[in-house]
């Protein structure tokens, strides 16, 4: 395959080509199925693959999706990583995963996550660890780690991920992908949600392309483009490693060269993650099977969750609230029109080294994507370069329900000079 080969192309590009006839829809598929069998065998992004799938001449004929197996699509394994269901197959789709088949969006099949979801690397007991498309033996980072490699390598046009704690975010940074995480219940569940925090979103090499399987999955459309007008955006990057707070400090000054004013704010996330470690343990407790088939690590943490009184839960999750909101829910919506953070507080790190969920260090890593959880706002990553050859991404935080007017604005961002996806070496 060549620079050239359509597995690259956007959404909208393969779009405006298949529909008059310019471009055969099943050669994207083919692309990309064609690039999965050449590049999934190291970087294990898909623990299945259609590899009979088949697009047809309509409005998204030949644009393709991978779906996290959290989520269920019809016909396909739905695992969530776990071995307790290692054998179940899904009996329908995922509501956005019907919404975006109805557009002619084809779905190439399933991506590994950690068991459960309940880690921000991606590895189990069940398939073998997701290598970064960037660097092997690092992580993809977590817990929608399989979606993130597999659009950053290439291997299909956008993924569906979920993000509670981060799961979106993180690993977009570090694969060096967009990732959007809406405004939990903007994107419909069918699952319960015991931590009214999930949120599902999109993964994609570009803003434009998160804007459209956003679109699809909700079944909305963008309002009139967000006029370039003087923002005001608060700004909290102290406390991350120096490269992490190197690009989000390079993002301000090239937002203030734009036009844009920047002001510093506190951040405190050392409420938002000791209330988050209750509240997940809770959710982990609830899944509806046999806790003597869990690894020995989500065994441990659904044995504490089980052992917790709602009094615990709600303390936990009114203190991470509260500190969520004064750090930015109420900055975003009565002063700034957009916040700015490193996404991550670490740079990626090899895969054995990936701390322990809801550890000390997994905190450090996590504090500025887990309080906009939190908040229940918008917020989406967007690469901000690379560190010693590993991808660095920012976040820009918007306003409840307005990820439209956030995927303006991070437009803006994505294509000045150092932001934006770059192709990782090797996978032409």
């Amino acid at each position: 395959m060549t620079d050239d080969s359509p597995r690259w192309l956007p959404a909208a590009e393969i779009s405006r080509r298949v529909v008059p006839g310019e471009l055969d829809p099943q050669s994207v598929v083919e692309a990309h199925l064609e690039a999965i069998e050449r590049y999934d065998p190291r970087i294990h992004a898909y623990i299945y693959v259609d590899r009979a799938a088949r697009a047809q001449r309509n409005h998204y004929g030949g644009v393709t999706l991978a779906v996290k197996d959290s989520q269920p699509v019809a016909g396909m394994p739905y695992t969530y990583a776990t071995p307790s269901w290692r054998d179940r197959i899904a009996a329908e789709d995922a509501v956005p995963v019907a919404l975006a088949r109805r557009s002619g969006v084809v779905v190439l099949g399933k991506t590994n996550l950690p068991e459960l979801a309940a880690s921000i690397g991606t590895t189990n007991t069940i398939f073998p660890p997701t290598q970064n498309p960037w660097r092997e033996g690092f992580t993809p980072g977590g817990s929608s780690g399989g979606s993130a490699a597999a659009v950053a390598a290439g291997m299909c046009t956008f993924a569906l991920g979920g993000d509670t704690g981060g799961s979106i975010r993180i690993p977009a940074s570090c694969c060096g992908v967009v990732g959007l995480r809406p405004t939990p219940d903007r994107v419909a569940s069918e699952e319960v949600d015991a931590t009214v925090l999930q949120s599902r979103g999109p993964l994609a090499r570009t803003v434009s392309d998160a804007r459209v399987l956003f679109g699809l999955m909700t079944d909305t459309g963008p309002k009139q483009g967000l006029e370039r007008m003087t923002k005001l955006i608060g700004m909290a990057c102290s406390g991350a490693d120096p490269a992490c707070e190197a690009a989000c400090r390079r993002a301000a000054r090239a937002l203030e060269q734009a036009g844009h004013h920047v002001e510093e704010i506190d951040w405190n996330p050392q409420p938002v993650t000791e209330g988050y470690a209750v509240v997940r343990r809770a959710s982990m407790a609830s899944f509806p099977a046999d806790l003597s088939t869990f690894g020995p690590g989500i065994q441990k943490l659904a044995a504490e969750g089980r052992s917790l009184t709602a009094m615990d839960y709600f303390h936990a999750f009114e203190s991470a609230t509260d500190a969520a909101n004064r750090a930015v829910g109420v900055p975003v919506q009565t002063r700034y029109d957009f916040l700015l953070t490193p996404t991550l507080g670490l740079l990626p790190m090899e895969i054995d080294r990936v701390p322990p969920f809801l550890g000390d260090a997994w905190a450090r890593y996590v504090q500025f994507v887990l309080p906009v959880s939190f908040a229940r706002v918008p917020a989406v990553s967007i690469p901000a370069g690379l560190h010693d050859g590993l991808p660095v991404g920012v976040q820009l935080v918007g306003r409840f329900a307005q990820e439209y007017e956030l995927l303006d604005f991070a437009e803006q961002l994505e294509k000045m000079p150092g932001f934006g996806f770059q192709r990782p070496p090797g996978l032409d």
